[in-house]
């Protein structure tokens, strides 16, 4: 089994932890922690024993210790530690921010709280029940196309890589019962915490996202209790925003966001309106497109 390694790229005193998915590994955010790098943030992507590809599997508590323990280590070296988080990992940056308040603010990617999206087989419902059979030990769900990607030249790449690895940069090939178990333990642990979370919030969702509907980012977007908030909706990538079409947008917004949320502190400290560039750009699009077609 080939292993995961953690990724740490050195720059300015604004870290930002970043969580991977279920099951994988830092290749997920490599492009995202780059280019946040490239934009002079000090990036940190680690492998969380217990949770990512290649660790002996353990409980959800063990994953948000293994969070922990890596933000205090950049909280006691930088000024400010933003946390960022893809898909699981996101829920998992929420249990993390709602553990640690004094995180500057939240990056949330294809948050996942509910396997629900398009592509999810019908008998995904079935799984938790099945955590408590023999099935347990044996059983493992393997991911397929369209393997969170709407780039199709970039899907059959990934489809080969998959033959080859445990994981790649959209992912694990197969997640075990006990994994799927105790991310929905970590998911509802979460949904009872997000009226609490104040840290200021970027939130990142695909509306074609075949794995986690829309519905999940709605969901922390009308309950959490950050002040400073923003919400963009891609149009053009499925569940590995980090990897598809949209990559840059990604980036871009999150390192604008980032930047952003340091000068509410620095300044006013009240409710901020902050509409998305990228969104706007989009929306000016359409409607030059709409003016085309009248």
């Amino acid at each position: 089994m080939s292993q995961p390694t953690s990724l740490f790229l050195p720059g300015d005193d604004h870290a930002v932890l970043m969580l991977h998915g279920l099951s994988s590994s830092p290749l997920e955010l490599r492009f995202l922690a780059r280019f946040l790098n490239a934009e002079g943030f000090t990036t940190c992507a680690p492998v969380l024993p217990g949770y990512s590809a290649g660790s002996e599997e353990e409980a959800m508590e063990a994953w948000l210790e293994a969070a922990v323990r890596e933000y205090d280590a950049l909280a006691g070296r930088f000024a400010r530690v933003s946390i960022c988080g893809l898909s699981i990992g996101a829920a998992l940056a929420l249990a993390l921010a709602h553990r640690r308040p004094g995180a500057q603010s939240l990056v949330l990617l294809s948050l996942t709280l509910s396997y629900d999206g398009w592509a999810i087989p019908w008998y995904r419902f079935l799984l938790n029940w099945a955590y408590f059979t023999p099935m347990r030990k044996r059983w493992r769900y393997r991911e397929e196309a369209p393997f969170g990607l709407r780039n199709e030249a970039l899907r059959a790449k990934i489809a080969r890589a998959m033959q080859r690895s445990d994981f790649s940069e959209v992912g694990p090939s197969t997640i075990s019962l006990p994994a799927l178990h105790q991310a929905s333990r970590l998911a509802a642990s979460v949904r009872t915490q997000v009226r609490d979370i104040k840290t200021d919030c970027l939130i990142v969702h695909a509306i074609d996202d075949e794995t986690s509907s829309p519905r999940n980012a709605r969901f922390v977007a009308a309950n959490i209790g950050a002040a400073f908030l923003r919400t963009i909706w891609l149009d053009d990538s499925y569940h590995m925003i980090t990897s598809d079409n949209e990559r840059e947008i990604v980036a871009r917004e999150t390192a604008l966001f980032l930047r952003e949320s340091e000068a509410v502190h620095s300044g006013d400290d009240g409710k901020q309106q902050v509409v998305s560039k990228a969104l706007a750009r989009r929306l000016r699009q359409l409607a030059a497109l709409g003016k085309e077609r009248a």
